[in-house]
């Protein structure tokens, strides 16, 4: 019988040992729960604007011409000789800017109008040519034949209305029907057309 409560007893000891290990308190708390949080990543966008650049193109005007042209020896059948000869644009005068031994002069030769008298020691052709010289105004010429061409058997080249040719010291232009040649350095010369004519 003694040892029928010593078992009981163990077991009623065992029993509430394992109730204990076992059974949990109501009033027991929980753990809290672990929480991670992370940061969202943030997305930067940057927008560049690049600054609008206009470019205008201004054509430059149209070249305008004032003066005639100039006419140069390079490109023209003027000289022979170390002479020029040309023809007036109408064909009325043979002109030349000619250098001599013991001068250089400037002239042209044809009919024109009014014509001063003949002086008294001109024994030949009178009243058909005008000249200018090194020194002093222009004054009509006696001569006994064509002084102002390079000798072929064609007029020399006319040289175009507007056109100056500049040699030798003298300046000759042209209009469509007269001819004015200058010395460049005394400004004497003259203007010879058909109908009129002018010394100075």
């Amino acid at each position: 019988m003694a040892w029928r409560r010593v078992s009981l007893v163990c077991l009623s000891i065992g029993s509430a040992m394992m109730l204990a290990g076992c059974g949990g308190s109501s009033d027991a708390v929980a753990p809290p729960a672990s929480t991670t949080t992370a940061a969202a990543p943030v997305t930067t966008t940057t927008t560049t604007v690049l600054p609008t650049t206009t470019t205008t193109t201004v054509a430059p005007p149209p070249p305008t011409t004032t003066e005639a042209p100039t006419t140069t020896l390079v490109d023209v059948p003027y000289e022979h000789n170390e002479s020029y000869f040309f023809t007036s644009p109408d064909g009325g005068f043979q002109c030349g800017i000619i250098k001599l031994p013991n001068r250089t002069e400037a002239g042209c030769q044809g009919s024109t109008s009014p014509v001063p008298p003949r002086p008294d020691d001109c024994m030949v052709d009178w009243g058909h040519g005008i000249r200018v010289e090194n020194d002093g105004e222009a004054s009509f010429m006696c001569a006994g034949g064509l002084v102002y061409t390079s000798g072929g058997d064609e007029p020399d080249a006319a040289l175009p209305a507007g056109s100056k040719l500049t040699k030798l010291g003298y300046t000759c232009g042209t209009t469509a029907t007269a001819v004015t040649c200058t010395n460049d350095e005394t400004s004497h010369g003259f203007t010879v057309a058909p109908d009129s004519n002018k010394t100075f």
